[in-house]
């Protein structure tokens, strides 16, 4: 099982109240969008290629698949909030709330012209649910809510959620002014939390943890699936990034300018990329090397990732001080705030990348992994051996 809980009911209890929240907003939509909300679940895809789906996750504007808030009534969009809030802590539901707002901001940035090829460049209301499969029967269901920024995936297997990776959210701007002087950013936590980890460090700690001296434009991952060894960035060209196979030729030639840009303002070439790869044997520096405060920083960190889900769902095997030794900690960029830079925690079945290097660092990626149990794949894999053998 993926998961664990200080009380064994955790997994159980969430699926409960995700598999009310499910119906409810299922029940009050007509069969045009149902047709849109509604995937077959991982039980009607043994094969897993119906289930490839599910499995297809973004943090591009692009279309994610399912049915969009802004296809709503205000009392549908109401319902299908109340699912994304089952899966997450309210302060992460309050991030992934303003995450959204600020598609509205971001359109002012962009003179509100910005086009992608549909009605508006940046728009609060194209974010997708989609459920798969039945969730008052027996067999494994999930749901999905992504769209510019955001990205949650949940499985239920057996009554329990069993999965709640990959688990995203962005921000653009990443800090943004308000009245009276405040300024929001909205993942302000995460960033600040590791650069004062990185700069705690003693030289030789901080060598082992800088991996380069200049950041990649994203994440390495991206949105894979599947992690596999050696992957490295994709740039913004790549049509699996955008959910789509091709653009029309204008929107082709935008992503062109702007991955060629990107690459060029980085200064990243071939080696750099490799050295950024993502390896099963983790980079930087491990936590077995860092001091007493050092290590509750980290914890610290790890905690603001996990504690995007409830509490129910939030792994506990961080807690041992055996695992966390492993977990390591790397960074790419300057350590000044404000500068373009990047970073990983990678360990045991965790891998968390961020980047702020975008837009004059001040567009931010997050992401939270589980490398071997993303989308429940090893809980979905152990049901089907117990209740489907070949």
């Amino acid at each position: 099982m993926s998961l664990s809980d200080p009380h064994p009911a955790g997994p159980r209890r969430v699926a409960a109240g995700m598999a009310v929240s499910a119906m409810a907003w299922l029940d009050t939509l007509d069969a045009e969008q149902r047709s849109l909300a509604i995937c077959p679940g991982p039980e009607d895809a043994l094969d897993g290629a119906a289930d490839a789906e599910r499995c297809r996750w973004m943090y591009t504007p692009g279309d994610h698949g399912g049915l969009t808030l802004g296809g709503q009534r205000p009392a549908q969009q109401a319902r299908a909030l109340q699912v994304v809030a089952s899966g997450l802590s309210m302060e992460a539901f309050v991030t992934a709330s303003t995450v959204l707002g600020l598609e509205n901001t971001l359109d002012g940035v962009e003179g509100f012209s910005r086009d992608w090829g549909w009605d508006r460049g940046r728009d609060p209301g194209r974010y997708w649910l989609r459920v798969f499969g039945d969730p008052t029967g027996p067999a494994p269901w999930g749901w999905r809510f992504g769209g510019h920024h955001v990205s949650l995936n949940y499985l239920v297997v057996d009554g329990a959620v069993v999965g709640c990776t990959p688990c995203f959210l962005g921000a653009d701007p990443a800090m943004a002014p308000l009245l009276g002087g405040a300024v929001l950013r909205p993942l302000a936590a995460v960033e600040d939390l590791a650069r004062t980890l990185v700069r705690s460090l003693d030289a030789e700690s901080r060598d082992a943890a800088i991996l380069l001296p200049r950041a990649p434009t994203d994440i390495v991952a991206g949105n894979r699936s599947q992690i596999t060894e050696g992957v490295q960035m994709l740039t913004l060209r790549e049509p699996v990034l955008w959910g789509r196979d091709s653009f029309e030729p204008r929107l082709r030639d935008l992503l062109d300018a702007m991955s060629e840009d990107a690459e060029q303002r980085s200064g990243l070439d071939a080696a750099d990329h490799a050295v950024l790869a993502l390896t099963a044997a983790p980079k930087g520096v491990p936590a077995s090397r860092l001091d007493t405060g050092q290590r509750e920083l980290l914890r610290t960190l790890i905690d603001t990732y996990i504690g995007r889900v409830p509490d129910g769902l939030r792994p506990t095997r961080y807690d041992d001080p055996a695992v966390l030794d492993q977990v390591h900690v790397a960074w790419a960029g300057d350590l000044a705030p404000g500068a373009p830079h990047y970073y990983r925690v990678q360990g045991p079945r965790l891998l968390i990348e961020y980047d702020n290097t975008q837009r004059g660092a001040n567009h931010a990626h997050s992401v939270w992994r589980d490398p071997e149990g993303d989308f429940g794949a090893d809980a979905l894999a152990t049901h089907r051996a117990a209740h489907h053998p070949a």
